[in-house]
């Protein structure tokens, strides 16, 4: 096919002299933790189920209080072992206004540094997608996607020795209208977003932001994968005062990330490490407050060693990680860096303390003195603004003051009533043969592999039943003992998707037959979950004489 021909030009980026005289801390603190970017997700995250499939290791929520920091999500392959696949992702767009070239850098590096929470046995196991976005056709754009994609696909990643099989790309991120003053329009700057997949050699060994209080004495270690330059152009800390900055972060040395990947799964399969939280957004500043969040601990830090310039120290938005170490194993973490040519890049900032309060020093100056319910309810803010507008209000503010209760014990480990381990189909079981059960679909149910994996283990003997084999005869209730009703999407997950389904056996002769044929038995029972548990309800409603039937 013909290739694509652009003439364009490049365009110098409209940078300013960002300067951080003048800034007092606690107000950049503030101003910083509630940036959208940075602050709590959780109206986000919330809005959408977490664990379809039942076999997510690792969600969004970290910890006992359900903090949502994670690194990276975590998946099991199956549902018996611990192998699976860890999913992360990078982007920094802001810095594109700045360094096209830097800004897909960074994306692929804050991926990568996200996916080393999980425990992924080489840095060449690493597959990414690149999204790209750009305004194709405006003054620079061209120029900067070329510049992008060059460094990325052609430098940084055969460095890396890591492959792009998939990806997509949205060209057209410009919009133009009219107006009584003349023509407006708004232009996107240029964005990569990288999502990173890998193979997870346990999922048990994956770490989380959530600084441990119970494990004795421990220190916090930052790996600044910058070098010690502290470029804040593009930072949030620049965008909380209108502002975009001159020189911005960027991956300087592949060999460098490679080495720090490799020694945080090093580390991290000895057991070596007890938290671990990339630093990104925020900076140093949001990545341990984010670890106290989730470990409701406080931590007292001093950065005397990261320059002359603690503001700039704090808010950078250079490549690294804060980690926490037992007191005793802190020399052979700093070892292990150290023979991967890392050691100038590890700096001991100190150490979490039981408590609620979050100190930061220079030397002997004090920099901040706060409670971490403070700090943790200023990054919470904008999450309980965005819920009460789009939530029920009085529902967002319960869960908003629920972060003044210091006592709160969060979740606690799950005390059974029962033996996992007992056959509670014995009973049900004749002449050795394990009881069926029909796992009943509807469209947009996605809850039926965990559903029959659970009553396999039950000894049951589940059987995967659409509502259209139903439908079409081609499966019978006859032969079943038991139906399950899985949850998920049915009907769209619409209001009422519940009643839907059960209108789909109330409106079919044969299929309501066969529902009323199998309750009469006597012998038999039905279980509903989410939307199959409104399927039966509705059916009680809806179908003459079904009042009677039992067991739902």
């Amino acid at each position: 096919p013909p290739k694509m021909e652009r003439d364009v030009t490049r365009v110098a980026p409209a940078s300013d002299d960002f300067s951080t005289t003048g800034i007092e801390l606690a107000e950049a603190v503030d101003r910083v933790l509630r940036l959208p970017t940075v602050a709590d997700k959780t109206f986000l995250i919330t809005i959408g189920d977490r664990t379809v499939t039942g076999l997510v290791a690792r969600d969004q929520m970290v910890g006992p209080w359900q903090v949502p920091v994670a690194d990276c999500a975590v998946t099991c392959s199956g549902y018996e072992g611990y192998v699976g696949e860890a999913m992360a992702m990078g982007e920094r767009t802001p810095v594109a206004l700045l360094d096209a070239a830097a800004s897909a850098r960074m994306a692929v590096g804050e991926a990568l540094t996200n996916l080393a929470a999980a425990p992924v046995a080489a840095l060449g196991d690493v597959k990414l997608s690149a999204n790209w976005m750009a305004a194709a056709g405006s003054p620079g754009e061209d120029a900067a996607l070329f510049d992008a994609v060059h460094a990325v696909g052609m430098e940084l990643c055969p460095a890396l020795g890591i492959a792009i099989p998939v990806g997509k790309d949205s060209m057209s991120m410009r919009t133009a209208w009219e107006t009584e003053d003349g023509p407006r329009e708004v232009v996107a700057p240029l964005s990569l977003i990288i999502s990173a997949f890998a193979p997870v050699t346990d999922v048990r060994q994956s770490l989380t932001p959530q600084l441990r209080d119970d494990l004795g004495d421990t220190e916090l270690l930052l790996v600044d994968l910058g070098g010690g330059r502290q470029r804040l152009g593009g930072s949030a800390l620049a965008q909380v005062y209108g502002r975009i900055g001159n020189e911005p972060p960027d991956l300087d040395d592949p060999a460098r990330i490679a080495a720090f990947f490799a020694t945080v799964q090093e580390c991290g399969s000895e057991g070596l490490l007890l938290a671990y939280h990339d630093r990104a957004d925020g900076g140093l500043l949001a990545t341990l407050c984010e670890m106290a969040f989730a470990g409701r601990v406080g931590f007292n830090v001093d950065v005397a060693g990261l320059g002359a310039d603690p503001v700039a120290a704090l808010f950078n938005e250079e490549l690294g990680a804060v980690v926490q170490v037992r007191s005793n194993d802190v020399a052979t973490v700093l070892s292990r860096f150290d023979q991967a040519g890392l050691g100038d890049c590890v700096h001991r900032l100190g150490r979490p303390q039981t408590g609620d309060r979050i100190v930061m020093r220079r030397g002997d100056e004090v920099l901040l003195d706060a409670t971490r319910t403070d700090l943790h309810r200023t990054w919470s803010e904008t999450t309980w603004r965005m819920q009460t507008l789009r939530d029920h209000p009085a529902c967002a503010d319960e869960e908003y003051a629920r972060l003044l209760d210091v006592e709160d014990p969060g979740l606690g480990g799950a005390h059974l009533a029962f033996d996992p381990a007992g056959d509670i189909a014995a009973p049900m079981v004749t002449i050795g043969v394990s009881p069926r059960i029909a796992v009943l679909r509807e469209q947009g149910v996605n809850g039926q592999v965990e559903m029959a994996a659970a009553f396999d283990r039950a000894g049951f003997a589940a059987v995967d039943v659409h509502m259209s084999d139903l439908v079409e005869g081609r499966v019978g209730l006859d032969d079943f003992q038991g139906i399950v009703a899985c949850g998920g999407f049915s009907y769209g997950d619409v209001l009422g998707a519940g009643e839907g389904w059960a209108k789909s056996v109330l409106f079919n002769a044969r299929v309501r037959d066969q529902f009323a044929t199998f309750f009469g038995r006597g012998d038999s029972f039905g279980l509903g979950v989410c939307n199959g548990c409104q399927m039966f309800a509705n059916l009680r409603e809806l179908v003459p004489g079904a009042d009677h039937w039992p067991h739902f």
